[in-house]
C-alpha cells in the first residue's frame, strides 16, 4: 500500500481514504514499506496567494483609514464639582475651526475639560451643547487649521461592511479595533429613559474609553459615534448613526440643546382590550395609559385626564411612549394639533398645541 503525504497550510491535518495532509510539511513523501522516501517538492496551495492579497488589502484600508483619521481623534479629560474626581472618553474634530463631537455622558456636567491631541497639544474646551437623548455633545477649543474627518452616510452602510473604530480605551490613546457591521436599525435606550433610533451595531472591539470615538468605513468618513458597550457580552457595541448625529449637530450648535417638544403627562404601556380596538378601529393593541397631568401643561388644557389612553397624536398610532417620544419633535412647539384618547369606551379627539421641553441641566 502506498500513501502520500502532503504539506499543508490549513488548521489541522485530514484524510481522504489513502490520502493524509499533515500540517507544517513542505515536500513530498512516499511511504514504502513503511519508510518514507523525498519526492518531488511541493508549494502552497493555489489559494494562498489570493488570500494574502485579501489579507493585504484589508490591512492597507486598515491603516490607510488610520493614517489620515487618528490625527483628528483627541482624548477627552473632565473633572467633575458635583461627582468628584476626574473622568473622560474619546472625542473627534469634525470642523477644522474647533468643533469636536463626543458623548453626552462624556462631557455633561463637567466643571473643566481639557483636549489631548495626536501631537501632543494640550487645550481647554468650551461646552458649546449636550443632547442626553441622544447620547452626544459638543465641545469647541481655541484652535483653527485643525485636521478634521468628513461626515459620512449612515444610510448607506451595510451589514458585513468593514468599520474602524479609534479611541483611548482605559487610557490607552490612539487605540484602533476593526471589525464589520453587525446590524443596523437598532435602538438604544439613553440615560434619559429616550430611545435613541437607527444604532449601529458593530464587532470592533470597544472598552471603557473609546465612548465619543469615531467609527469609520474604509475610505474614512465618520459613519457612527461609540457610545455603548454591553458589558456581560463580546462583540456587542453600539454607535449612534452619523445621519442622526448630523440632525443634533446643528441643534446643539444653534441653541445648546435640542429642541423637543412636550404636552405634560405621565404615563406607561398598556394593551387595549379587544373590545376597544375593535370599536375604535384602532391600527395597534396599545397606547400610552396616563398616569398624570401636569397643571397648567398643554395635556391639562386639552382635557386629557389620568386613566386616558392615548391612542394616536397627529393622526399617527401611539403603540407607546417611545412612538410618542418620536412624534414629539421640535417642529411640533406651538403648532396645534390632535391628540387621539380611549375614555373608558369613547374615543376623544382633542386639540393640543405642545410647548418647548426644558433645557437639560448642565
Amino acid at each position: 500500500m502506498r500513501a502520500r503525504i502532503y504539506g499543508a497550510w490549513g488548521s489541522g491535518a485530514g484524510c481522504w481514504g489513502t490520502t493524509w495532509r499533515c500540517e507544517g510539511m513542505s515536500t513530498d513523501l512516499s511511504l514504502v514499506d513503511g519508510e518514507p522516501t523525498k519526492s518531488e517538492a511541493l508549494g502552497p496551495p493555489a489559494a494562498f496567494p489570493v488570500d494574502a492579497e485579501l489579507l493585504d488589502a484589508y490591512s492597507r484600508a486598515v491603516s490607510g483609514v488610520v493614517e489620515l483619521a487618528a490625527p483628528a481623534v483627541v482624548s477627552v479629560e473632565v473633572q467633575h464639582r458635583r461627582r468628584g474626581g476626574a473622568g473622560g472618553g474619546s472625542g473627534f474634530v469634525f470642523t477644522p475651526d474647533g468643533f469636536i463631537l463626543t458623548n453626552s455622558h462624556v462631557a455633561h456636567g463637567a466643571s473643566k475639560t481639557e483636549i489631548a491631541f495626536a501631537d501632543g497639544r494640550r487645550l481647554r474646551a468650551e461646552l458649546v451643547g449636550d443632547d442626553p437623548d441622544t447620547d452626544l455633545a459638543v465641545l469647541r477649543v481655541d484652535a483653527s487649521s485643525l485636521l478634521a474627518v468628513p461626515l459620512g452616510d449612515s444610510g448607506a452602510l451595510r451589514v458585513g461592511q468593514v468599520v474602524i473604530a479609534i479611541g483611548n480605551p482605559l487610557g490607552f490613546q490612539s487605540t484602533v479595533t476593526a471589525g464589520v457591521v453587525s446590524a443596523l436599525g437598532r435602538s438604544f435606550r439613553s440615560v434619559s429613559g429616550r430611545l435613541i433610533d437607527n444604532v449601529i451595531q458593530t464587532d470592533a472591539a470597544l472598552n471603557p474609553g473609546n465612548s465619543g470615538g469615531p467609527l469609520l468605513d474604509s475610505r474614512g468618513n465618520v459613519i457612527g459615534v461609540n457610545t455603548a458597550v454591553i458589558l456581560p457580552a463580546q462583540g456587542i457595541c453600539f454607535a449612534v448613526a452619523v445621519n442622526t448625529v448630523k440632525l443634533v449637530v446643528g441643534h446643539l450648535i444653534a441653541h445648546g440643546h435640542v429642541r423637543r417638544a412636550r404636552i405634560g403627562v405621565g404615563g406607561q404601556n398598556v394593551s387595549l382590550p379587544r373590545l376597544a380596538v375593535r370599536a375604535h378601529r384602532l391600527m395597534q393593541p396599545s397606547g400610552v395609559l396616563i398616569t398624570t397631568v401636569e397643571t397648567g401643561s398643554p395635556a391639562d388644557r386639552a382635557g386629557l385626564q389620568p386613566g386616558d389612553i392615548v391612542v394616536a397624536f397627529d393622526g399617527q398610532p401611539v403603540h407607546g411612549i417611545d412612538d410618542l417620544h418620536r412624534l414629539l419633535t421640535g417642529e411640533r412647539i406651538g403648532a396645534t394639533t390632535t391628540v387621539a384618547a380611549v375614555r373608558k369606551a369613547e374615543r376623544l379627539e382633542l386639540p393640543i398645541t405642545a410647548t418647548e421641553s426644558a433645557k437639560p441641566k448642565p
